[in-house]
C-alpha cells in the first residue's frame, strides 16, 4: 500500500491502513513554509520535517510503546524563547539528517534518518519524501484580493495558498521540475494500491502529481488507484467545494491518471448522481461507506476508515 498526501489528511490514512498491512509506505509532501517546519526550513536548508513527523507518528502501534512515542514525537514546546512551537519530532527529524551527513554525506541521509526514526517508534509501515529537495506551491487565485474578485493572481507558498481569501484554481511546484525521491518512485512502481487522500487538497494532495517523474510513476503502475474524499471543505482553499469538485480538480491537474475506487463518506454526499458521473470520468466507481468519527468531529474516524478499505481491496 502506498498512502499520498501531507498533515492531518495522510495521518489518517495512515492511521486506517496500517491497521490493515505492514507493507505501508506514505509519501508525503515537502512545501510547508510556516510553524517549526518553516522554521527549520529556513534557518538549515532542510526539507520540513512536520508532516513527515506527522505521518511517522501515525504509523505508530496502540501498545504503550507506539502511544508514547508518538505522544513525544508529536509534543510542541511551548515557552517564551526560541524553541517555542518546535515539535520535538521535527528537531529529532532534522538532527539525525545533519548527523547521518557528517558521516556519510547528504546522498540518502534524508530517508535513512526517516527509517532510523521508524524504527524508534516501532512504526507500522515507512515514510518517505515525495522530492529530495524542499519547494514552494505557487497557485492561481482568483479574487486573492477582496477589492479584485475576478482578478487572477499568483499566490506563493503553502500557508500563504491555503489561507488565500479568493477561490484556488490550480497550483504548480517552484521549482517546476523537482528531483522525485528513488524510493518513492520504486515504492509507487511496485504498490498494488495507490491511496490518494483525504487531505488539503491543493496543498497536500496535487502536489504530488506535478513533481514529473512521480506523476508518470503514479500514471503508468500497475496497483489500483483510490480516491479518498474529505469530509469537509478547506477553509480557505477549498471553500464550497463539492466532493464533485474535488475530483473534476484532480482530473485538471493530471488528465492521464485513472483512478479504479473513489470512496466517499456516505453522510456527506448530497448529490450521489452528479459524484458518480465525475467518477466514472476518471475510469472508476464509487463506493459509499460510514467513515467518520462518530462523536460528529469533521475527521475520520481511523477504524471505521480501515473496515472501509479492507472491504474495498477484497473486491
Amino acid at each position: 500500500m502506498v498512502a499520498l498526501g501531507g498533515g492531518h489528511g495522510l495521518y489518517a490514512a495512515l492511521s486506517a491502513l496500517r491497521r490493515v498491512t505492514d507493507r505501508l509506505t506514505g509519501i508525503v509532501t515537502v512545501a510547508d513554509d510556516g510553524g517549526s517546519s518553516g522554521r527549520l526550513r529556513a534557518e538549515l536548508g532542510v526539507l520540513p520535517p512536520g508532516d513527515l513527523r506527522m505521518a511517522l507518528a501515525a504509523l505508530c502501534g496502540d501498545d504503550e510503546w507506539g502511544q508514547t512515542w508518538r505522544d513525544v514525537v508529536q509534543h510542541r514546546f511551548r515557552s517564551g524563547g526560541v524553541l517555542h512551537d518546535h515539535a520535538v519530532g521535527n528537531l529529532l527529524i532534522v538532527a539525525l539528517w545533519e548527523l547521518l551527513a557528517e558521516r556519510a554525506g547528504p546522498t540518502g541521509s534524508t530517508v535513512e534518518g526517516l527509517d532510523w526514526v521508524g524504527r524508534l517508534l516501532g512504526a507500522h509501515g515507512r515514510v518517505l519524501p515525495m522530492a529530495s529537495v524542499p519547494m514552494d506551491i505557487v497557485a492561481e487565485v482568483r479574487g486573492a484580493d477582496p477589492a479584485r474578485p475576478r482578478v487572477i493572481t499568483r499566490v506563493k507558498g503553502q500557508v500563504a495558498c491555503a489561507s488565500t481569501a479568493g477561490t484556488v484554481l490550480g497550483v504548480d511546484l517552484v521549482p517546476a521540475d523537482p528531483p522525485a525521491c528513488p524510493e518513492a518512485l520504486a515504492a509507487v512502481d511496485d504498490a498494488d494500491w495507490v491511496v490518494f487522500g483525504p487531505g488539503s487538497w491543493f496543498t497536500s494532495v496535487l502536489p504530488h502529481l506535478k513533481v514529473p517523474a512521480l506523476a508518470r510513476s503514479l500514471v503508468r503502475t500497475s496497483a489500483r488507484r483510490i480516491v479518498a474524499l474529505n469530509l469537509v471543505p478547506q477553509p480557505g482553499e477549498t471553500d464550497d467545494f463539492s466532493p464533485q469538485n474535488h475530483l473534476e480538480v484532480l482530473q485538471a491537474h493530471a488528465p492521464d491518471l485513472r483512478v479504479d475506487v473513489v470512496l466517499a463518506d456516505r453522510g456527506v454526499v448530497d448529490d450521489a448522481e452528479a459524484l458518480e458521473k465525475a467518477v466514472a470520468a476518471l475510469g472508476g466507481r464509487l463506493v459509499l461507506a460510514d467513515v467518520a468519527d462518530p462523536g460528529g468531529a469533521p475527521r475520520h474516524d481511523p477504524a471505521l476508515l480501515a473496515q472501509a478499505f479492507v472491504q474495498i481491496f477484497a473486491q
